[in-house]
């Protein structure tokens, strides 16, 4: 892996970043769950209640793996910060755009990895 130093500055706004992100989606994460469990104790009646009620349970589970999969995906970053390997690529080993960073701060792909990605995804899908 190649060595390069990434500003500082830009390193501190991403970390910032992340941990806004983090609370907000552990923030989410709690809510949806209170909610649920809530509409939950709610439930009873006939069968189209209890198709409602399984629908509502299968779109709280999906949520909440989206965000436990968003949670790692910032706990990684944070972790790579804490480390010095943040902003290196995945795939290319170069350091990622500070552009992307900035707006995407727990990517793990700069735009040419990303394409790179894309384009093996795409082949292998065949």
């Amino acid at each position: 892996m190649k060595s390069f130093i990434l500003d500082p500055q830009t390193v501190q706004e991403c970390r910032r970043k992340l941990l806004l992100k983090r609370a907000e989606v552990h923030n989410r994460f709690q809510s949806s769950r209170i909610q649920f469990i809530e509409s939950d104790r709610r439930s009873s009646g006939d069968e189209i209640d209890q198709t409602v009620q399984q629908l509502e349970e299968h779109t709280f589970l999906v949520n909440q793996d989206r965000l436990r999969s968003q949670l790692l995906e910032i706990e990684m970053a944070l972790s790579r910060i804490e480390n010095g390997l943040y902003g290196v690529c995945e795939e290319t080993q170069e350091p990622i755009e500070t552009e992307r960073l900035l707006a995407v701060p727990w990517t793990t792909l700069s735009l040419e990895g990303a394409e790179i990605r894309e384009a093996m995804t795409k082949k292998y899908a065949r």
